[in-house]
């Protein structure tokens, strides 16, 4: 599998970075199967956070036997200092291990949410003292949302952070303000050289309302071959970018992995053109009839 470094940190990660979210609710055995997979494939850089279920404890069976081998990162989304240093200290007991790679500042997609975590008292100061104490290496941040391109970029102005998680795929690119916000990103995460990776490359839309789940995943993902093969190579397509965090279901997992050992093979304007025919493809951060959002994603919804 493909790798690129991961900014500063000089990691260098493979391009598909293992989403911990499709551990929140699976067992053991199948959270297993899942994993050797993804080491199998080439995964090496693993991305969990405190609020995914069970993730950090499936993933957690595996740290005595992998830890020297991965990239390993998770998120804590608390808001103050103290509630931040203390999901960390327990994000290391569930993980097994003396220190992560990566804290992110998780689901930060509103300005008014990064005041909140950057002022002082805030998360950021929590995931600092970690860092002084050497329980995590470096700080990152993550979050939802058509404005989390605008709002990571104003993040990295207020701290130097080692990495950014933030949204992309093509239906998102055909939105101007939005790819505006990103490319300003871009260039901002460049001349920092902060780590850039990738979230929701194949997300199609939130799901209907009345609608059978049918992933894991809070919204639709694309669910064939092609489309996720077309969303994957568009997306890797960005060299400015690490990786593209896997889809939170495990069942979607193997299929980005066949995509990525594709993706070097279709031009970017065909990915273009057939994620152009797949029919309702919208951003998960819309506010669109028929279709429901999870309750913590509602402040972030655009009209």
């Amino acid at each position: 599998m493909e790798q690129r470094r991961l900014g500063r940190l000089r990691h260098m990660s493979s391009v598909l970075i293992y989403g911990g979210a499709a551990l929140s609710e699976v067992t053991q055995d199948v959270a297993d199967r899942s994993i050797q997979l993804a080491l199998d494939s080439g995964i090496n850089h693993f991305d969990t956070a405190a609020d995914y279920g069970d993730s950090e404890l499936r993933l957690g069976a595996w740290m005595p036997r992998i830890r020297d081998r991965i990239f390993l990162a998770t998120k804590t989304g608390d808001p103050t200092a103290i509630e931040a240093y203390d999901s960390i200290r327990r994000s290391l007991e569930r993980l097994q291990v003396a220190r992560v790679d990566l804290i992110q500042l998780h689901s930060v997609g509103a300005l008014d949410d990064l005041d909140r975590r950057t002022a002082s008292g805030g998360a950021l100061e929590g995931a600092i003292r970690a860092r002084e104490e050497g329980l995590v290496a470096a700080i990152g941040i993550t979050g939802h949302g058509m404005k989390a391109p605008s709002v990571h970029l104003e993040a990295l102005r207020r701290f130097p952070f080692d990495t950014v998680l933030t949204p992309y795929n093509y239906r998102l690119t055909r939105y101007p303000e939005f790819l505006h916000d990103f490319e300003a990103l871009v260039e901002e995460a460049r001349a920092q050289d902060a780590g850039l990776m990738l979230i929701k490359a194949v997300a199609r839309n939130l799901w209907r309302a009345g609608e059978e789940h049918r992933f894991a995943t809070w919204y639709e993902p694309l669910d064939e071959q092609s489309g996720i093969d077309a969303a994957m190579a568009f997306a890797l397509d960005r060299r400015e970018a690490t990786g593209i965090c896997t889809a939170g279901d495990v069942r979607l997992i193997p299929m980005q992995i066949e995509a990525e050992g594709r993706a070097s093979s279709i031009p970017i304007e065909r990915a273009a053109a057939t994620l152009e025919r797949v029919p309702d493809l919208e951003p998960p951060f819309l506010r669109l009839e028929g279709r429901v959002a999870p309750e913590w994603l509602e402040p972030l919804l655009e009209p």
